[in-house]
């Protein structure tokens, strides 16, 4: 049943890569649509296969100094898929299935950030580097059992670091270190139908992401769907609210970002906290998210045209540091120090700041490293002011 259980959950992954597609593809001009989904979909073919190649060896297989794995099993030659993985009763070859659509899905979800500003060979250089320097060290260091993340007792159970806080800091590298920010010439009409469709696609697609993250039909499984069910309510909400108190109307396109927001807000903690803490949870995701977007990016002077920091890395923080407040072993028997608003004291919560703290730092220091590197590299071949590559795409 597991098996089963967790093959419909691989494919349910699978569909967010399409709606995080067509979800940006709402709010660009009609010109970047065909650009949005072909560097989206394209994560198929690269990340997939790169992980297959070198990705699952660096992250699961061996341990280097709690930071990475190590390359003895290319191609995945060498790992019986037959045999169970660590303590779960599942085929190794599953967890290489789902872990695969987390390596795919994690770039699509930036990548919308040089959306028709770089050539493609630029986003192929980048997410090589960056699934091997920044990527693949993450996911051992959080999800290995050897990771030194995981030794010191960092809570992540669907990815608020390793996916959405690493994705929303990328992005904010890539947006403001290549100097020519994404922003479209004049007022964006944008497109309801694609935003909403794709929001759709992300929440069905959320279920096999934070519930499969369970490994297993567990109750850690049933408590994931259910406060990946309430948490984004409670945001949609919280953002319909923050709306109408601020700015007088309520949008289509707002309360689908604050869906958004509630879903990553409560990935990190979805098999750790109660249903009343993932009802908080979408609410402060909601306000840290909104202020973000509608205040603190204009002050500080930050380009996050499809707030993809806003949504992803904002609510990621609040998220993973909200786990250090409500996590709890009546929930979960894996965790071992309860959060502060459940008894648990400090713990878990200054675990969960210094986890949040390494994630920023390390992402920022290696993307920023990765696209000097890359610029000096290409020099003149970085910046594709027309989608030259894709004249032929039409889109229909």
């Amino acid at each position: 049943m597991s098996i089963v259980f967790m093959i419909l959950a691989i494919l349910l992954v699978w569909v967010m890569t399409p709606g995080i597609a067509v979800f940006y593809g709402g709010f660009v001009p009609k010109k970047d649509i065909s650009r949005i989904l072909f560097d989206s979909f394209l994560m198929f073919g690269l990340a997939g296969l790169m992980w297959i190649l070198i990705g699952y060896s660096a992250s699961f297989e061996g341990n280097h100094l709690g930071i990475i794995g190590n390359l003895n099993h290319l191609f995945l030659s060498g790992v019986s898929l037959t045999a169970l993985f660590e303590q779960t009763k599942l085929p190794t070859a599953i967890v290489i299935l789902f872990q695969m659509m987390f390596a795919i899905l994690t770039p699509a979800l930036f990548i919308g950030a040089i959306a028709n500003r770089t050539r493609i060979k630029f986003v192929i250089g980048f997410i090589i580097l960056w699934s091997l320097l920044v990527y693949y060290p993450l996911v051992h260091m959080v999800w290995s059992s050897n990771g030194f993340l995981a030794k010191i007792g960092v809570l992540d159970f669907a990815g608020g670091t390793v996916i959405h806080i690493n994705a929303g800091i990328t992005a904010l590298v890539l947006s403001n270190f290549l100097l020519k920010p994404y922003k479209p010439a004049g007022q964006v009409k944008g497109n309801s139908f694609w935003i909403l469709f794709g929001t759709a696609l992300l929440w069905i697609g959320w279920y096999g992401f934070n519930a499969g993250s369970a490994l297993a039909l567990n109750a850690q499984a049933i408590q994931a769907f259910l406060t990946t069910t309430i948490a984004p309510l409670s945001a949609m909400l919280t953002w319909i609210t923050l709306e109408n108190t601020y700015k007088g109307k309520i949008t289509l396109s707002g309360i689908c970002t604050g869906t958004v927001c509630g879903l990553v807000g409560v990935t990190p903690g979805a098999g750790y906290v109660t249903i009343m803490a993932s009802f908080i949870i979408g609410i402060i995701s909601a306000l840290g998210s909104y202020y973000f977007m509608n205040n603190l990016k204009y002050k500080l002077h930050i380009n996050d045209y499809l707030d993809i920091f806003g949504s992803h890395g904002v609510s990621g923080i609040i998220g993973s540091l909200a786990t250090g407040l409500f996590a709890t072993r009546t929930v979960n028997p894996n965790v071992m120090n309860g959060g502060l608003l459940v008894g648990g004291g400090f713990k878990l919560l200054f675990i969960q700041i210094l986890g949040v703290l390494f994630t920023i730092v390390f992402v920022v220091v290696i993307n920023c490293l990765i696209v000097t590197g890359l610029k000096r590299l290409m020099k003149d071949d970085v910046y594709s002011p027309e989608m030259d590559e894709l004249r032929h795409i039409e889109l229909t």
